[in-house]
């Protein structure tokens, strides 16, 4: 699970970018503002979703280029590719060797998991965004997931709109819409506990060395089946269309996150705690994926080595080279990479 090749066309600043990784770690350094992001954001459109920014596709295409942006890749023998056309800037093209694919048919071939600065207050922020993080986990585990999700969202924007529409919503509809928003839901939620099962197992397995241990739960987890969802749902209708939305589902989840060691919720811990404790979830996680998958997952991390002591710094790249796979990082100078034992890809960017 590693690109041996990407090619960016007409992406963010980069009007054409072509680079052969290894397989190990790959070291992009160059100035602030040079587009060593805009690189993992192109690695990070490889698998659905909207990538690391969650930015809109047309925001993607290089100012005064064609309007259209192209990612390419190669692993080994196999070649995907991800991008829009001219005049068609919200509209995403998929192909997997050659042929037209969905989005969500990218799952199978990679996973790919990522920490960027943005994230560094995630406990603090929005429930919404921890769930975003959570299903990205779970995808890496569970390709099916991204189907499932969007199901269940699809039908969740149909039933919103039918309770809050100027007329009195049809009920064999509303039944119609919440039979299959049910099917999904369970789905989603299953992979969800399966996940928080196996990863807080690994946890409790793992001593943290240099890094926070953190426990995980989740909050707002409805187990109930599908006939049960129903019945909660259809009884819930006059409410919801007072609240002008659906107050009860999968999508209300959260994932909760405390330090072992002090007891604190992670949103009360500073914020290197806090990298910590992100960093300790997704070293964790890519040994789930290593185990299940057969290899483990493409890593990008954004600009972690600046914002980590020295010796988490060194304790990152041991755990980092030991669990091998693919391991993109961004810094402003090689130097930070330095405590890397072994060969590394060096790219600079904008020199």
């Amino acid at each position: 699970m590693a690109l041996t090749r990407l090619t960016l066309t007409d992406f963010r600043n980069h009007a054409e970018f072509v680079c052969k990784p290894g397989n190990g770690f790959v070291i992009l350094h160059g100035a602030n503002g040079a587009g060593k992001t805009n690189i993992l954001e192109a690695i990070s459109l490889l698998v659905p979703g909207r990538g690391l920014r969650r930015a809109a596709l047309s925001d993607m295409a290089r100012s005064n280029g064609s309007g259209a942006f192209a990612i390419s890749a190669e692993l080994g023998d196999v070649a995907i590719g991800t991008g829009t056309d001219p005049g068609k800037p919200e509209r995403r093209k998929v192909r997997i060797n050659g042929a037209t694919a969905s989005a969500n048919s990218l799952a199978q071939w990679l996973a790919i998991i990522w920490l960027t600065p943005a994230m560094d207050r995630l406990f603090a922020d929005s429930a919404g965004a921890r769930r975003r993080f959570l299903d990205r986990l779970v995808l890496a585990l569970e390709p099916a997931h991204a189907a499932h999700s969007n199901r269940y969202d699809l039908g969740l924007r149909q039933r919103n709109k039918l309770l809050t529409g100027d007329n009195a919503p049809d009920p064999g509809w509303l039944d119609a819409i919440e039979a299959e928003m049910a099917v999904s839901a369970v789905a989603v939620t299953a992979s969800r506990n399966r996940l928080m099962a196996e990863l807080s197992a690994r946890l409790k397995a793992d001593p943290g060395g240099a890094f926070a241990v953190p426990v995980i739960a989740m909050d707002r987890v409805h187990e109930e089946d599908a006939s049960q969802l129903n019945d909660i749902w259809r009884r819930g209708r006059g409410r919801d269309m007072a609240a002008g939305r659906t107050l009860i589902g999968p999508h209300r989840a959260d994932l909760i996150v405390h330090h072992q060691a002090s007891g604190h919720a992670a949103a009360h811990s500073s914020t290197g705690e806090q990298k910590a404790l992100l960093l300790s979830i997704i070293l964790a996680h890519a040994g789930l994926v290593a185990e299940q998958r057969g290899a483990p997952p493409i890593l990008l991390l954004d600009e972690v080595a600046a914002h980590l002591d020295p010796a988490r710094r060194a304790a990152l790249y041991e755990r980092l080279g030991f669990m091998g796979g693919q391991v993109w990082m961004t810094g402003t100078e090689a130097l930070l990479f330095n405590g890397i034992d072994g060969e590394a890809s060096v790219f600079e960017i904008g020199g």
